[in-house]
């Protein structure tokens, strides 16, 4: 008989070793031309091209930012870099993001106090550090891999220079992608200078690099408020060079401009904006009459909404809360607020990791749509208590109070996907009786005196940019929509663009789209000339109405 403990040493020993052994603008740009008998070109885009002005009303007043506080006098060397330390520490710290790399020896220096040149001998910029262009240069040739459509245009376009005596002064996220559309933007014979719309997204060592090729480049990741406006006031305020387009993702840049700077502001030819924010400003300029310049709305641009803003933020909501928090989402308790296409693409990121989603919204429509995508729709006050997670998507103001965090449990974590940094009331934490605590870069808890602590990442600012990286490709589709509305605004023949906000024309929609298609190898089936009479349709598009809505994907 054989011995039953030896049995089963022997079985232990064989699992254990069988474990070990199993471990158009212009179509003829285009290599895919949407009408191969195309008679367009860059200066002239026709009829068909013509954007659609708009007049939605603005249900929701959003206010400037009062003169005094903007236009204050700068501080002092010293105050700036206490100001610096106190609001943007997280330029600091040695949890440098991994979109970003960082040279921790230069850190306490702020870029205003220092003199670069770069090799061709010019200062005229301010970033971290010159000395990283190099690594940048390699960001932005990765970037360039994965924005072929983009790319395309630049070349087939770069000869014709459709952009030539173009001063483009542009307030944008300066990352990776943002570099190929700036150079992109050269390429196609505009002058560029370029500062950062949000004081914690620029990537200093792609700063560095524009800053090398000669693009005067205001920015570094980190500025405290003051340098915030000054990097703009230096993009516009330049002697000997006056912009006349505007690139603007936030409406700061044109807001600056057109307070500080009217004359110049009259001369500008056009403005392309790209985000919620800058375009409430706009119509608010338009209604109360003061818009003297024609603007192209590229946030309601198809491409833009439903491509940027749903499928960009369902990837880089996870990307930005997982490197900050290291939280396991499963069975979270989640609040969404708002459910245009920013919060659906996050709702169906965090859905699909296992986290109760519930939403807040003011439109009932899109209320509707969250009950039939299978989320409830609630009030905030009603769950605060219970709540993991808040993301805010709304492009509002004090969409959460100091009410409403000081209910929060312990250990909840408060973020905002909007443009703006006005959605969460962060200005309402900082007071005495509560302590703020850095614990990595981007990330704070922020302590009451009963010990509890709320998780804030990037001080309530724009997560996904902040604290990680956004999916090149869905980039290029936004980035190539800015460069077409650019040239169209520019080269337009007087008088088919008034002193108004306008939406891009669906041709140029389905242009930019046909550009990206052949990533894909995707094949487009053609109409014939029966089935196009059938649909009172052009063979070659546009093929939906204006007023047609695109449905979202979850």
């Amino acid at each position: 008989m054989s011995d039953p403990a030896v049995e089963v040493k022997l079985e232990v020993k064989q699992a254990s070793k069988e474990v070990k052994e199993s471990e158009n603008v212009a179509e003829k740009y285009s290599a895919m031309t949407v009408s191969k008998n195309s008679e367009m070109n860059i200066g002239d885009l026709s009829s068909a091209f013509s954007a659609v002005p708009t007049h939605k009303p603005v249900k929701k007043q959003i206010q400037f930012v009062e003169d005094k506080q903007e236009f204050s006098r700068f501080p002092t060397k010293a105050g700036r870099r206490s100001l610096s330390r106190s609001i943007s520490q997280s330029s600091t710290d040695s949890y440098g993001s991994a979109a970003s790399y960082t040279d921790s020896s230069d850190d306490e220096t702020s870029p205003r106090d220092k003199t670069q040149v770069n090799s061709k001998g010019s200062s005229d910029f301010c970033v971290k550090n010159i000395k990283q262009a190099e690594f940048g240069r390699r960001e932005i040739e990765i970037a360039e891999q994965d924005m072929t459509a983009l790319i395309s245009l630049r070349k087939r376009a770069q000869s014709e220079k459709p952009l030539a005596g173009a001063k483009i002064v542009g307030c944008t996220h300066i990352t990776a992608q943002t570099a190929v559309l700036i150079e992109t933007l050269v390429a196609l014979g505009a002058q560029c200078r370029w500062t950062a719309c949000n004081i914690y997204s620029t990537q200093n060592e792609v700063a560095a690099a524009l800053s090398e090729t000669g693009v005067a480049v205001f920015a570094w990741k980190g500025e405290s408020e003051d340098d915030f406006w000054w990097c703009i006031d230096r993009c516009v305020n330049n002697e000997g060079w006056q912009p006349n387009m505007i690139l603007d993702d936030g409406g700061d840049l044109t807001h600056w401009m057109y307070k500080k700077y009217p004359n110049v502001f009259k001369k500008i030819r056009g403005i392309v904006e790209e985000s919620v924010t800058g375009v409430h400003r706009l119509y608010q300029l338009s209604k109360a009459g003061k818009l003297c310049v024609p603007a192209m709305n590229v946030n309601d641009s198809v491409t833009k909404q439903k491509f940027d803003n749903l499928y960009c933020c369902r990837e880089s909501i996870l990307d930005g809360l997982k490197r900050t928090t290291d939280v396991m989402f499963g069975g979270k308790q989640v609040v969404i607020c708002g459910y245009g296409e920013v919060g659906k693409g996050c709702c169906a990121a965090l859905k699909a990791l296992g986290s109760v989603v519930s939403i807040t919204e003011i439109d009932p429509i899109c209320a509707l749509q969250a009950c039939m995508d299978g989320f409830r729709v609630v009030k905030l006050n009603e769950v605060i208590r219970q709540v993991d997670v808040i993301i805010t998507c709304t492009g509002n103001k004090n969409v959460v109070t100091r009410d409403q965090l000081d209910r929060m449990k312990n250990g909840s974590i408060v973020c905002n996907m909007g443009h703006s940094n006005t959605e969460i009331d962060v200005a309402s934490l900082r007071t005495p009786e509560l302590t703020w605590e850095r614990v990595r870069s981007q990330v704070d808890h922020v302590i009451w005196p009963d010990g509890k602590r709320v998780i804030l990442l990037a001080e309530g600012r724009l997560l996904n940019l902040s604290c990680s990286t956004v999916p090149t490709f869905v980039l290029s589709i936004t980035a190539t929509t800015q460069a077409l509305a650019l040239i169209e605004l520019y080269n337009a023949p007087d008088g088919r663009y008034k002193q108004d906000v306008y939406l891009l024309p669906k041709k140029m929609d389905e242009y930019v789209a046909s550009l990206h298609l052949t990533t894909f190898d995707a094949h487009l089936t053609e109409l014939s000339d029966d089935q196009a009479k059938y649909l009172g349709l052009n063979k070659n598009g546009p093929f939906k109405p204006n007023y047609y809505r695109y449905s979202s994907t979850k």
